[in-house]
């Protein structure tokens, strides 16, 4: 196998990210097969406990891993499913090793940080092997000069120095251009590359993010003052959609440059699909104008998009494939009850998942608003869970109905916890108490949903179910469920065995879904989720302010 190593210098949020999955597509476009991982410097052993508002969202594999944003990147970029070897914390490496320790796999010796750094090359080599890869593409956390991802940098060392022409280190720095002197600064990139020596690492190549293209003059500096060839300096600017990011490394030959490093030879070149789908960005002119009603927005710093990345994108690649533009705005729903009338301003609302009782009476509001006005709404998780209490308490007169996440002794719970997870909910076993990864749904006949399954291609024909992935610990509570039948309410997926209720839809509506599940999470740009596309089209339809 062939490894590439990715770091990030000068600021955090710098794009990582977005630049390894823009070299995955970009090394499986040249025909070869790439297996990409996250190494984050927390001692968290998975994402799944953090703040959406200080780390962004969690992002759910098929098999349950709850991982890293970064994660949803490599897979909406590759346009394939991700398992828990391509995501690996420093707290999961701490675990392991102590855990072998414990075990006296290391036949009495004592342990120490060499040991750590063997169990990060042993992740390494596991995700390749997992996905049988040519080329493991390695994404180092944090940021070059801090001590906390320096262990993952000694594994970089100690693998160069092992398989010298196998690996190379890509290092994304930032160039910034001060207001103050409109001119692009190329110090803090040249220190950032220093960090990297120290800790025994000579980058291969350097990509320059930076507002502007970096110009011929930074470029030289940069070459002269780092040892990185002038044509090994990639252009990284700013974008107008991130999807158009593996097209200008393409352009600026970053695809030759790696593969002639490794010495590799380009097997096709195949971006024709790519380029079709940000064609359709740009030429996109028509708005569809989506609500998002939720409360992970906002901090000190402002609007913090993060926490609802995938759902974002998950609209974004609907729209533009039907040729709409989607314009999406943040709804505060502690805000909402002051000016519950400002929603005839969207032609669609989702209520997206969440945790917690913060602000859920602005989200049940925003549901009863669509639900008697017709509004496209779309519900994910915790958006279905509040649907069935609005439902329950305005339609079938149940006052005072709530999930038990909110109120534990209501006289109504249309939404519960079921008895074995509330035992370890109350053995404060958390992470044992969430339906987690990729769950089987059986759709039922003549719903909106499956005839939108069927119409995009998700379900083929004689096909009833469905895979989609989960992350909550909340359920449809069936003893009501005859009051909501007979009531207009159907239940439209459940699980195989018909246990648990997976869809709800309303008929006479447009556009009235709720999913236990999160579509989001599997929406890919060139293969947009059905349900999205139903949402997307539904709205298309509305006259706003009607």
């Amino acid at each position: 196998m062939k490894y590439i190593f990715v770091s990030g210098g000068v600021i955090s949020g710098i794009g990582k990210g977005i630049a390894t999955a823009s070299i995955a597509l970009l090394l499986k476009s040249a025909g070869y097969k790439v297996a990409p991982l996250k190494m984050d410097p927390y001692l968290n052993v998975d994402a799944g406990t953090m703040n959406p508002l200080a780390h962004g969202e969690t992002f759910v594999l098929d098999d349950g891993r709850e991982t890293d944003q970064d994660l949803g990147h490599y897979e909406r970029f590759l346009g394939e499913s991700l398992n828990s070897t391509n995501i690996a914390t420093q707290g999961s490496i701490y675990l392991s090793v102590i855990q072998k320790e414990r075990n006296l796999e290391y036949d009495g010796d004592y342990v120490d940080i060499h040991n750590v750094t063997q169990e990060i090359l042993e992740r390494i080599n596991e995700a390749g092997k997992s996905r049988n890869a040519d080329i493991v593409l390695v994404e180092i956390g944090g940021t070059a000069g801090e001590y906390q991802n320096l262990l993952f940098l000694e594994a970089n060392r100690l693998l160069k120095l092992k398989k010298h022409d196998d690996v190379i280190h890509i290092h994304v720095t930032y160039l910034p251009v001060p207001s103050f002197l409109g001119e692009m600064k190329s110090k803090p990139a040249q220190m950032s590359v220093k960090d990297l020596n120290s800790a025994g690492i000579q980058p291969d190549i350097l990509l320059a993010r930076s507002p502007l293209s970096i110009d011929a003059p930074r470029a030289k500096r940069l070459s002269f003052n780092t040892g990185i060839e002038p044509e090994d300096i990639i252009p990284a600017p700013d974008v107008n959609n991130i999807y158009e990011i593996p097209l200008l490394y393409e352009s600026s030959n970053l695809t030759n440059r790696i593969l002639e490093k490794l010495k590799l030879k380009r097997k096709n070149k195949d971006l024709k699909e790519w380029r079709k789908f940000v064609s359709q960005v740009e030429s996109a002119k028509t708005k569809v104008k989506i609500g998002i009603v939720g409360k992970y927005f906002t901090s000190g710093a402002g609007v913090l998009v993060d926490s609802y990345i995938s759902v974002i994108e998950a609209l974004k690649h609907a729209a533009y494939s039907l040729g709409l533009k989607p314009e999406i705005d943040w709804i505060d729903s502690g805000k909402l009850l002051e000016d519950i009338n400002q929603l005839k301003d969207y032609q669609g609302i989702i209520v997206p998942g969440g945790f917690g009782s913060r602000d859920i009476e602005g989200k049940i509001e925003a549901i009863k608003y669509c639900r008697e006005n017709k509004i496209p709404y779309f519900g994910l998780c915790y958006g279905m869970q509040l649907a069935v209490v609005e439902y329950a308490r305005n339609v079938l007169g149940l006052d005072g109905a709530n999930t038990t996440e909110v109120d534990a002794k209501t006289r109504y719970p249309v939404i519960h916890i079921m008895s074995d997870q509330q035992k370890k909910l109350l053995e404060k076993d958390y992470g044992g108490t969430m339906r987690l990864g990729a769950w089987v749904c059986s759709l039922k006949e003549n719903t909106l949903v499956r005839e939108l399954y069927g119409t995009f291609g998700k379900l083929s024909a004689g096909k009833t179910t469905i895979s989609e992935r989960h992350r909550h610990r909340y359920e449809f509570n069936n003893e009501f469920m005859g009051k909501f039948l007979t009531n207009g309410l159907r239940i439209a997926g459940t699980s195989p065995d018909g246990k648990l209720v997976e869809i709800i839809e309303l008929k006479n509506h447009p556009f009235f879904v709720g999913t236990q599940f999160h579509p989001e999470l599997k929406s890919r740009p060139l293969e947009p989720h059905p349900l999205f596309l139903g949402f997307i089209k539904a709205a298309a339809k509305v006259q706003i302010g009607t």
